[in-house]
């Protein structure tokens, strides 16, 4: 077990993954109740099903059987012949095409809502806010802006949680740059960071925030050091605000769902609006590998996923694919004049 924490260390994985990583193979042992090298697969079928039954969901399932194949092939690259030396048995791998779950709830199917119910929403709450009166108006211009930054960019909840007044940069670039400084990383290799920019309207949005809206909580903007999108409360020195929850910023976008789109509420959540955006920016012409780029995803085949092309563009794309056969099949049609030329006589 050291052996396999030290490896992951020096893969550089995150202490906090490398420790659920660790806690998950003992847990799998305490419910074996036998040493490591004789866990069979009957033993890690049970596991699941236990942690199903107390309610663990089919990713959470899916991530602890991928690390107990994980730790298993661990053993058996480096380990196999020393154990089979001392034991007089092999390693064997128990997570097998059979009780392997897959990762459903990560390659699942997320389809955002259409363009036009996307652009109803945020036109109604953009309309909406100049009527809320006080401090409200700065919540929920606080949650309009937050909303529009996942729409417009695909910025993950979290990422946009740790934005500081600082990480806007108005003058890099074509239209300015957003510094997201705590992006996700792959299996636990911890914070990734990127410059987005701040395409389809974000640099207005942001010009409008940071130069009319922010400064309006009255807390200074501490030479950029200040939360982008601030809570109602303040840090424990008093200095600042505390930065706005993603549960706080979650629950501002439902309740704008709920009054602006009801026939979405409950279902239009922060990641399918990241997903609406690679969408609509891949309709717009913009490559996958740039939309990949833009949203922080390390392999292509990740933005693929996020990808939703209507059922009616894809009939288009049909039509259109055998318009072009057509014309390459039958050929260009010759005009009178040339076909008389040519000797060519009796077209119809």
């Amino acid at each position: 077990m050291d052996e396999f924490v030290l490896a992951l260390a020096a893969r550089g994985a995150t202490d906090r993954w490398v420790g659920q990583q660790q806690a998950w193979v003992r847990d799998l042992l305490a419910f074996a109740g036998v040493a490591a090298w004789a866990v069979t697969p009957a033993d890690v079928d049970g596991w699941l099903a236990a942690a199903r039954a107390r309610g663990a969901g089919a990713q959470t399932r899916a991530q602890m059987a991928h690390t107990i194949r994980r730790f298993y092939s661990f053993v058996q690259t480096r380990y196999a012949p020393e154990v089979e030396a001392v034991t007089g048995r092999p390693v064997v791998q128990p997570v097998d095409e059979f009780n392997q779950p897959r990762l459903l709830a990560r390659a699942g199917v997320r389809i955002p809502p259409s363009a036009e119910e996307v652009e109803a929403l945020f036109s109604a709450w953009r309309s909406g806010l100049p009527g809320v009166r006080g401090r409200g108006f700065l919540v929920a211009a606080r949650d309009y802006v937050a909303a529009s930054l996942w729409r417009r960019v695909g910025l993950r909840i979290n990422e946009t949680v740790r934005l500081q007044v600082g990480d806007w940069y108005p003058h890099t670039g074509a239209c300015g740059m957003l510094h997201v400084r705590c992006g996700k990383g792959a299996r636990g290799s911890g914070p990734r960071q990127r410059l987005v920019p701040a395409i389809n309207g974000v640099d207005r949005l942001l010009t409008w925030w940071v130069s009319q809206v922010r400064g309006q909580f009255g807390d200074g903007l501490a030479g950029g050091r200040a939360v982008l999108l601030p809570s109602r409360w303040r840090t424990a020195d008093g200095a600042g605000f505390r930065p706005a929850s993603a549960v706080t910023l979650r629950q501002g976008l439902a309740q704008a769902v709920g009054r602006w789109l009801p026939a979405w509420s409950g279902r239009l959540t922060p990641h399918p609006l990241r997903h609406f955006c690679a969408s609509h920016l891949y309709r717009q012409g913009m490559d996958l590998e740039a939309i990949g780029a833009l949203l922080g995803h390390t392999w292509i085949s990740t933005t693929a996923r996020y990808v939703h092309v209507p059922a009616e563009r894809v009939e288009w794309h049909w039509q259109q694919a055998n318009a072009r056969l057509t014309g390459r099949l039958l050929g260009p049609v010759p005009a009178a004049g040339a076909a008389a030329a040519h000797g060519v006589g009796g077209v119809r």
